[in-house]
């Protein structure tokens, strides 16, 4: 058993412990340790006031970088896509902000926005996968056999159908042309853009005015991976992103210039899916980073490029090319 004796020699161990820590604390190593803490505080007062200069000087050299790129692309972006149409289709929920700043650099270009559409979220849910295909089966006889030739078949699954039908709406024209005026939609073109708006896949945010000569699909990069579980017995080519890139696709073969912009690409996104498809990044120009005034001055060089026959990715992501070549006025196809 543990007897008083051994409590009090505790108790006395304890109070010498404490009082030589008092001692040599208020004694000899009193003015070591309050040195070092000195010196420390100093320190990481220091490394502050640099961090904080050092910051002051990123924002300041961030501020005239912008204003560089703001002015530089001003001089490339004026005149790029004059005397283009210009149909913008927003396949998501895209923010104002990039619609806003996408939309000002069309208008800074000179190209005129002839459409602006939204897809309904009908167009890629796999829970309306049968509504689409009995859709897509009404409208395979009334898109127009000269502006589809070579691009849909008896094969062609409801996705294909449906993005013919979409950008035959936004592209068609009658033929007539003349100093009165821009061409005119075809009858074909009328009764697609009708059927789609009827159906409810698609919604018009302006009314189209005129055949356009180009297509903008405007994305927000969702990666779509709330639908992952309604997808898994769906087939994948026709619902969610295949179904986007399928619109991708199908509309630059039928209209010759289809162009897919959106924020920074994430993996699953439609950017990054058209990307890692070899035929679809050889019909289909990308520009990822909408969010950023680069991205921006992008689209409409992008599209003048692809007009002229130039197709590429655009960004700062791995393999993706910073700016496209220079289109001189004149050189694109979508040129009176």
């Amino acid at each position: 058993m543990i007897d008083f004796r051994y409590h009090l020699v505790s108790l006395i161990s304890v109070f010498l412990a404490l009082a030589v820590g008092i001692i040599l604390g208020a004694g000899p190593l009193q003015g070591t340790l309050g040195d070092q803490l000195t010196e420390q505080v100093d320190a990481l007062r220091t490394e502050r006031n640099t961090l904080r200069e050092e910051l002051g000087q990123a924002q300041t050299t961030a501020q005239d970088q912008r204003r560089f790129i703001e002015s530089a692309g001003d001089q490339l972006v004026a005149g790029s896509l004059a005397g283009m149409n210009v149909a913008v289709v927003e396949v998501d929920e895209v923010s104002d902000a990039n619609r806003k700043a996408v939309l000002d650099q069309l208008e800074a270009a000179d190209s005129t926005v002839v459409a602006q559409e939204r897809l309904a979220a009908s167009w890629t849910s796999a829970d309306e996968l049968t509504m689409r295909e009995t859709v897509a089966d009404g409208l395979r006889e009334k898109l127009p056999a000269d502006a589809v030739e070579g691009v849909v078949d008896e094969d062609s699954g409801p996705a294909e159908l449906l993005a013919a039908s979409l950008t035959v709406a936004l592209t068609d024209s009658s033929g007539s042309s003349g100093s009165a005026g821009p061409s005119a939609f075809s009858e074909a073109a009328l009764e697609q853009q009708h059927l789609l708006e009827q159906v409810g896949l698609v919604e018009q945010v302006a009314e189209p005015s005129a055949p356009a000569d180009a297509i903008l699909l405007l994305s927000s990069g969702a990666t779509g991976a709330d639908e992952e579980e309604q997808t898994q017995d769906a087939d994948p080519e026709q619902t969610g992103m295949g179904a986007l890139a399928a619109l991708a696709g199908t509309s630059a073969e039928i209209a010759g210039t289809s162009v897919v912009a959106g924020p920074t690409t994430h993996d699953g996104d439609l950017i990054a899916t058209i990307r890692a498809d070899d035929g679809l990044s050889d019909l289909v120009s990308t520009v990822s980073g909408v969010e950023q005034t680069t991205g921006q001055i992008v689209v409409p060089l992008a599209i003048a490029a692809q007009d002229a026959g130039a197709v590429d990715q655009y960004g700062f992501e791995e393999g993706a090319s910073v700016l496209p070549p220079v289109v001189e006025q004149g050189e694109t196809q979508g040129d009176g």
